[in-house]
């Protein structure tokens, strides 16, 4: 079981210039605006404020790093498909996010957050299509699982791998911040993962 002793926000960058080293590995995390991003990161640090959870979706437009450990990074960013935000800001988050995942050496994976309960949107599809091409590995993190039925549990995770197209070598793992559900399973993943792309 991996204990987060340390956990803190490092920085919001908006432009290249402003991240930070590349000394540590870094793990991205996305998924759609009111996806329980933030409640997955407070979750798996154990810290109950670490990222915000913004009762406007769509507001983070930074890449938000936060340090594990001295052994990782997270970096956060922005919620999509949120209608209210506008067309330029999207095309901005777009060529953010286009830059961060096509050119940082120590991005070693992704943490794709889907929400259980419904099939992954357009959105969803296009983001894990956009890392694959750049061969980063990805993990499929269902939230909100603890507003399932049992009955739809297998279901809903069949419709989810089908529509996302998610391959062999990609995890699936249901998970509720509110249960506590799967919180090991995520942080073996993750490690997993970083050995892998060691």
């Amino acid at each position: 079981m991996y204990q987060v002793k340390q956990s803190e926000y490092v920085l919001s960058a908006a432009w290249k210039s402003q991240w930070p080293d590349e000394s540590l590995p870094e793990i991205c995390l996305a998924g759609r605006s009111n996806v329980g991003k933030s409640s997955l990161i407070n979750t798996l640090t154990n810290r109950r404020k670490l990222a915000h959870v913004s009762a406007t979706p769509g507001k983070t437009r930074t890449l938000n790093f936060y340090e594990i450990n001295h052994e990782l990074r997270f970096v956060d960013v922005p919620g999509y498909g949120y209608a209210k935000v506008s067309m330029k800001i999207k095309e901005s988050f777009g060529k953010m996010m286009e830059e961060y995942i096509s050119s940082r050496p120590n991005l070693k994976g992704m943490v794709l957050i889907v929400d259980y309960r419904h099939p992954p949107t357009k959105d969803d599809v296009m983001m894990y299509e956009f890392v694959k091409y750049y061969h980063i590995p990805v993990i499929v993190v269902a939230t909100k699982e603890d507003k399932l039925k049992r009955s739809e549990l297998q279901k809903n995770k069949k419709i989810i791998k089908e529509k996302l197209g998610l391959q062999d070598e990609d995890r699936f793992i249901a998970f509720s911040s509110v249960k506590k559900l799967n919180v090991d399973a995520v942080w073996d993943a993750i490690w997993e993962l970083l050995k892998e792309n060691a």
